[in-house]
């Protein structure tokens, strides 16, 4: 399967969960972050790591839901 930018999303995810390049889906809100104890220790001693998360809409409304309430998924959304 050749890398460009026609890769469907679950392509993408997918050789991204074959290579070891990305975690499985957790639910952020019932599951918690998925950190290292090294972060978490960080994170308790005043550090601030920076920890990147992909969102996945279920639908266009959620996205525009989600995007009126936070404002980084606006601003920090690619070209």
């Amino acid at each position: 399967m050749p890398l460009t930018d026609e890769l469907s999303y679950e392509e993408w995810e997918r050789v991204g969960r074959v290579n070891g390049w990305i975690g499985p889906a957790v639910c952020i809100i019932h599951d918690g972050y998925p950190t290292t104890e090294a972060e978490d220790a960080a994170f308790d001693d005043g550090e601030d790591p920076c920890i990147h998360m992909h969102r996945a809409y279920p639908d266009t409304v959620t996205r525009l839901e989600v995007e009126s309430n936070h404002s980084p998924s606006i601003w920090r959304k690619p070209l």
